[in-house]
This record gives structure tokens, C-alpha cells and sequence, in this order.
């Protein structure tokens, strides 16, 4: 009966939204539960979620561009400590009276927009950062403007500069993770900034079991709410994940109630083998 009834939020779903790109086959009844959940709510979100050990992912939307907001900031952080690993900055340089290390705990932790763009700056501009991402090869994610550019414009929440889709977040954390991007130390450096994150307690984080580790970002629009990051399930497994959800109303709850969604989905399927295994016996 469960599983009819989130079959039939799915064909409702299917009908008024765009389709995403297909999910891992394991995860099926993952992205049947997550369709059901997010077609009972307001707002156009996306999501997408990768297991960094398996490479299974389930989306919704994961191909549907969506505005970063502050999310960006995580691209910026990674292509300074790039810079870094290359010799050509330090985190002691000061950049407009504070040194590089305070900008970047500024910009992370507290989502200070001023920080980012003394930071972005520094780099070169958006057009210096964009460059960077596309040498990397990573497609879906653009960035266009300064966060005091993006601030002063008529908001448009459909615009796709600035934007990215999930699967593209998905993929930039991917990379940063598994070390494709950035040295082990940078990349141990970010993730804990990432985990001191004070912004959006209500968000992904909210509805996660006590103690689970989160490494993430926020962004913040009117009428837009982000989360983006890592989630660490208690047998190690991580996970990158990607919410983007933008209209209706009570966003933040919607990403909470996602991200548990995807805590307890790819758990099972971690489970789902050897429970099939053990029937087989």
C-alpha cells in the first residue's frame, strides 16, 4: 500500500514537472519516496545526492538549473586554496586589511558577502573563476557576477547566470572531495570550515540524527533557500548532496525533510543486498 501510494504521487509528480535525468537502479525506490515527498510540497526543487564510495546517485531535477546564492562561495574558497597549493597566494596574504585566512573563515563559516567578494576579487572576478571551473572540465555550474552584483539586481530567480544545476554541485564536491581538485591538506582545511557553517541550522541539518556529521553551505535569496555539502552516515559511507529550492513556501523544511529522506534511503540501500542475500540461503 506504501509504495502504491508514493507510486501514484509519482505519476502526479511526472505530469506538472520536468523530468530528471535518471537515478542509479538501486536507488529507484529512493527517488519514487523523494518524488512523492517533494510533489506533496510547494516551489520547484532539486536535489541530487551521490554515495563517493559507490557513485550511486538519485536526483530530482538534477538537470534543472537553479540560482547558487551563496553557495558559490564554496567554488571560490576552492579555487584561492588552488592558488595556494600553487604558490601563488598564501592564506597570510592580506587582501584589503584582513589576511586571506579570516576572508575565508569569514565567507564559510558565516556566509559574509563582503569576504567573498575581497576574495573574489583577489582571484581575478567572476570571469577569472569561471575560467577555472571550465579547465576543470565541470559543466552545469556558471558564475556570472559579484555577490554585491548579484545582491543589487531585479531578482529573477529563473536567471540561469549564476546558477547551477545539482548534478553540477554534486560534481564540484565530488571532485573536491576525492582530491581531484585540491591537496589533502586544502581539502581537510575547507571541509572543516565547511563543518563550522552556522547559516541554515533549520536546513539540511535540522532533521538528521544527533551527532551526524555535516560539512555544508547555504544560500539565501528571496524566495530561494540552498543547502549543499556532505553527509557522513554512520557506517562511514559519505555522501554529496545538492538542494536547490526555489518559490512556495517553507523551503528550509522541505531541504530538512529531503536530506533525512536521503539519510534513511541510501542506508537502506546499503542494507538491501545482504538482507537479499541472506533470503537467498
Amino acid at each position: 500500500m506504501r509504495y502504491l501510494t508514493i507510486f501514484c504521487w509519482l505519476l502526479a509528480f511526472v505530469s506538472v514537472q520536468p523530468a530528471s535525468a535518471a537515478s542509479s537502479p538501486g536507488l529507484q525506490p529512493l527517488e519514487l519516496e523523494l518524488a512523492g515527498l517533494l510533489a506533496d510540497k510547494s516551489g520547484n526543487v532539486g536535489v541530487a545526492a551521490l554515495d563517493l564510495s559507490t557513485g550511486q546517485m538519485v536526483s530530482i531535477r538534477g538537470d534543472v538549473p537553479f540560482p547558487m546564492a551563496s553557495t558559490v562561495k564554496i567554488a571560490v574558497a576552492a579555487n584561492y586554496l588552488a592558488q595556494v597549493e600553487h604558490g601563488r597566494r598564501s592564506l597570510d596574504d592580506v587582501i584589503k586589511g584582513e589576511s586571506a585566512r579570516a576572508l575565508m573563515r569569514k565567507m564559510l563559516v558565516h556566509s559574509d558577502n563582503r569576504a567573498t567578494d575581497k576574495l573574489l576579487a583577489d582571484l581575478g572576478g567572476p570571469d577569472t573563476l569561471q575560467r577555472w571551473l571550465t579547465e576543470q572540465n565541470i559543466s552545469g555550474l556558471r558564475i556570472d557576477r559579484t555577490i554585491a552584483q548579484l545582491l543589487a539586481a531585479k531578482r529573477d530567480l529563473w536567471d540561469i547566470r549564476d546558477s547551477s544545476t545539482p548534478h553540477a554541485m554534486v560534481d564540484l564536491l565530488r571532485r573536491i572531495d576525492q582530491g581531484k581538485l585540491l591537496k589533502p591538506w586544502s581539502r581537510a582545511y575547507l571541509l572543516d570550515l565547511m563543518a563550522q557553517c552556522q547559516t541554515g541550522r533549520n536546513r539540511m541539518k535540522s532533521l538528521l540524527p544527533a551527532g551526524t556529521r555535516v560539512e555544508h553551505k547555504t544560500g539565501t535569496l528571496d524566495g530561494l533557500s540552498d543547502d549543499v555539502g556532505f553527509i557522513t552516515l554512520p557506517n562511514g559511507r559519505r555522501l554529496a548532496v545538492a538542494f536547490f529550492a526555489r518559490g512556495g513556501t517553507n523551503r528550509p523544511r522541505t531541504i530538512a525533510e529531503a536530506a533525512r529522506t536521503i539519510y534513511d534511503g541510501f542506508l537502506d540501500a546499503f542494507r538491501r543486498p545482504f538482507a537479499t542475500a541472506l533470503s537467498g540461503r
